[in-house]
């Protein structure tokens, strides 16, 4: 989802750019990894694998920290051979998400589940390997026409449903991947002119909202009643991995890089919608 939007934008800007799939590339094969870089001699990385299933990996954290952990070693190791920069795609879940204000790029991790703990060791593994090359950029809530995601998934259940309850007691930054897509590609320029220190950038929508908000307004948007939607809470939907309450992160950090942050939530789903709509109901 997130890297068919970042190649798009790239084509758009005439940047010249590879995009390796899972079957090009596997991230967890150290000597695999530094050969592609070495091959391509790229001036950027651009990270965009993750196993991003949050339940399984509680059952099968030593997968997922092969895909989240050990693969980001791998990439920030062939890009300190080669002097590339690498931007890694992470996530709010190194949080524990039970702060009441949005979390500054600088604060205390501390992950409640086992893709948090693995994403956190994929971050701590590229800050070491490249500190001075090295950009991690957590985001959260994304979603996009190029793949399966919550919009799209209400967007299919308000044809199919009567009323639904969504729950009203974790609040995020719902954010459109063209959006990420679009800071990635600046962030990476940014470095390439020494315009952008290395570290960590949140990269989230403004502002905020609950599940339950962002599917009243998904429902305003396709012109159907939002008072179908109805709220309830996390008790209602339990998962073998706890979800953050509280996913709010601040985005003070792009100042440095004279880079404005994502902008409200609100805007841009309306902006995507057109897309999302056509993907979900062609």
């Amino acid at each position: 989802m997130l890297g068919r939007d970042l190649l798009a934008r790239l084509a758009a800007d005439g940047v010249r750019s590879v995009g390796l799939t899972r079957g090009d590339l596997d991230v967890t094969d150290e000597e695999a990894v530094r050969r592609a870089v070495a091959a391509h001699r790229p001036d950027v990385v651009v990270n965009c694998a993750a196993w991003t299933a949050v339940d399984d990996a509680e059952t099968r954290e030593a997968d997922a920290l092969r895909i989240n952990g050990d693969g980001p070693r791998n990439l920030a190791a062939a890009c300190a051979g080669t002097g590339a920069r690498l931007l890694q795609v992470s996530t709010d879940y190194v949080f524990a998400g039970d702060s009441g204000s949005p979390y500054p790029e600088q604060a205390p991790t501390g992950p409640r589940s086992a893709y948090g703990r693995t994403k956190l060791a994929g971050e701590q593994a590229v800050l070491a390997a490249l500190p001075d090359a090295g950009y991690v950029v957590r985001t959260a809530w994304l979603y996009g026409a190029g793949g399966g995601n919550f919009v799209r998934t209400m967007i299919r259940l308000e044809g199919v449903k009567d009323t639904l309850d969504v729950v009203d007691d974790q609040r995020g930054q719902p954010t459109w991947t063209v959006d990420l897509a679009d800071r990635l590609v600046r962030l990476g320029l940014g470095a390439l002119a020494g315009a952008a220190p290395a570290g960590i950038y949140h990269g989230t929508s403004g502002g905020e909202t609950t599940w339950f908000g962002l599917t009243r307004e998904i429902f305003r948007l396709l012109g159907a009643d939002p008072d179908r939607v109805r709220p309830t809470t996390s008790a209602a939907y339990v998962r073998p991995a706890p979800r953050p309450a509280y996913s709010v992160l601040g985005h003070d950090r792009w100042s440095a890089a004279g880079i404005e942050p994502i902008r409200h939530w609100r805007g841009a789903l309306h902006e995507a919608f057109p897309a999302l709509l056509a993907a979900e109901r062609p």
